[in-house]
């Protein structure tokens, strides 16, 4: 597969400009984010550090994904490779609500397969966006075989969760947002599932000079364990936020991403995702995914190895927290909030 470049990314900027919501960046209080150890080397004035959160949940569908979606539509219509059959996706998540809000805005048919047990909300929640849902099997895998043989048949064109370019650079177009907004960015902070978002906003942020952050459940770690090991493994899935970072295995766009300079990769608990969620409920009554609250997590989680200067251009050993420097400038994305809000009164 060839590699997400910056130009895939700025040209996913201009094919979906004015098909997507402008991203909101909320700063933090001053003060509200612990910084780490001084570098000895640093002569500057003592600063505290600047945080920026990029309500990225406010998106149409609840999610950055609308932004691939969109890109990975509009780019087929305009080479003329889009079919009669219109797309389709097996997802009842994020994904697959993007895909068929994207081709319903574009009026291009969308065919949706879930698994038989899927919760009826999510059903609704497709069909309510224009898609032929389809029930198929008693799991995602037999889903998606389903969408497979649909596509082959009826010439539909497949789409992907994150696995794909045209969906990465749209994800992308995230970060150019938020350097225009902010060209003094140093630092984004990301949450990684299977590796579309972080793949595109750690290939823009690379073009800008600014270092990415890449954050998961330290028991969903696809990105993470295909650093260490320098190839994609398959790696055990189990985390309060596995219903959105839950991909066993990452994409090879994602880790060609995470082996470039200014990437550090950061592990956190189950315990520091939730606590995360529910500092975003108390402090700004910001109702978020588990998924979302995962990249913010990484600021807040006790110190357990503190990022040292130079430390992105080393191995990229997984720290569990990440503290901004003196005067650091920092964006986290917000990725999602497709939740149940009910469980934020849960003590």
């Amino acid at each position: 597969m060839p590699q997400l470049t910056y130009g895939d990314i700025k040209a996913a900027t201009d094919r979906i400009a004015g098909r997507i919501r402008p991203v909101t960046l909320a700063p933090l209080d001053p003060g509200a984010i612990r910084t780490g150890h001084r570098d000895p080397l640093d002569d500057r004035p003592e600063e505290p550090c600047q945080v920026w959160l990029a309500l990225e949940f406010m998106q149409h569908t609840g999610s950055f994904k609308a932004r691939g979606a969109q890109n990975f539509i509009q780019a087929h219509r305009e080479a003329g490779t889009l079919p009669e059959a219109g797309v389709t996706i097996a997802s009842g998540g994020n994904a697959g609500l993007a895909c068929a809000w994207a081709a319903q805005q574009q009026g291009v048919p969308a065919t949706v397969f879930l698994p038989a047990a899927a919760p009826e909300v999510k059903v609704a929640k497709l069909r309510s966006y224009g898609a032929d849902v389809r029930l198929a099997g008693s799991e995602y895998a037999e889903a998606l075989a389903a969408c497979e043989e649909f596509a082959a048949t009826t010439g539909a064109l497949p789409s992907h969760a994150y696995d794909h370019p045209l969906i990465a650079a749209g994800a992308g177009t995230l970060l150019e947002e938020i350097h225009q907004r902010r060209p003094d960015l140093d630092t984004a902070v990301v949450a990684v599932g299977g590796g579309g978002l972080f793949a595109g906003v750690a290939t823009a942020a690379q073009h800008h000079g600014i270092r990415t952050i890449a954050v998961e459940p330290e028991n969903c770690r696809a990105l993470n364990a295909a650093i260490e090991a320098g190839h994609l493994v398959d790696v055990p899935v189990q985390s309060i936020a596995a219903d959105s970072l839950g991909a066993r295995r990452t994409s090879a766009m994602a880790l060609h991403a995470a082996q470039q300079d200014r990437v550090h990769s950061v592990l956190v608990s189950d315990e520091d995702i939730i606590s995360a969620r529910h500092a975003l409920w108390d402090h700004r009554r910001l109702a978020v995914e588990h998924g979302a609250a995962t990249a913010l997590a990484a600021l807040l989680a006790a110190d357990q190895h503190l990022r040292e200067p130079g430390l992105e251009t080393r191995r990229k050993t997984p720290s569990r927290s990440y503290r901004p420097g003196n005067g650091e400038k920092v964006c986290v994305v917000l990725c999602g909030a497709n939740t149940d809000t009910g469980t934020l009164m849960q003590p």
